[in-house]
């Protein structure tokens, strides 16, 4: 069966710890405004003085939320054991780094004969996945605050910026909508994915 490449997309995130968690949702929120097909109400929210478009769906932001949340514990977990190994070596180090992906799948019908020998219903073909890469700071002194903050809001909005790029310039990949469901096209939020294998396709978490 024949399997496309998806469309990919590489985002850069840049926060200090306390920040983490608003700065991943407010970029994937903005993902999911551009490629969210359900009838929603555009709505806005404020991210480091920053206006982002949010979805306002229940089960969406909910996943949103986990998500950011893991990457946050993931990180923090990170920062901590950093910290151990620089008071055993006086070294400095950075805050961490993680990514989280967004991925959009297609639902194709599986051939008569492929039901008949293997099983199983459509099957999901991802068509498009957004990566963002993470890098947390740690400003100890109100110097290195200042500048961590402005370098925040200037990495947020770039990456806001390159996400409507993005759409507008690339929209020849998108699926034809096949269905009357409410969302045609299922997506899925991962965390520090290492590896796009068997459980990702199937829709294990």
């Amino acid at each position: 069966m024949e399997q496309q490449t998806p469309q990919e997309f590489i985002l850069e995130a840049f926060a200090d710890p306390a920040s983490v968690r608003d700065v991943v949702r407010g970029i994937l929120h903005t993902i999911f405004f551009h490629r969210f097909f359900p009838s929603v109400t555009p709505r806005s929210r404020e991210v480091l003085d920053i206006m982002l478009p949010y979805v306002e769906d229940a089960e969406l932001d909910t996943m949103i939320e986990k998500r950011a949340a893991e990457l946050a514990r993931e990180l923090d977990a990170e920062r901590t054991h950093s910290h151990s190994h620089q008071q055993q070596t006086r070294s400095s180090g950075s805050g961490g780094r993680g990514n989280i992906s967004v991925q959009f799948f297609e639902k194709k019908r599986r051939k008569a004969w492929y039901k008949l020998a293997y099983g199983g219903g459509d099957e999901e073909i991802c068509w498009e996945c957004w990566t963002v890469k993470v890098t947390v700071a740690e400003p100890r002194t109100d110097s290195e605050r200042a500048k961590v903050r402005k370098a925040m809001e200037q990495t947020l909005l770039t990456t806001a910026m390159k996400i409507v790029t993005c759409v507008n310039s690339h929209k020849d990949h998108i699926p034809p909508i096949t269905t009357s469901e409410a969302n045609p096209f299922p997506y899925q939020i991962n965390v520090n994915q290492k590896d796009a294998g068997w459980a990702t396709r199937m829709g294990i978490y």
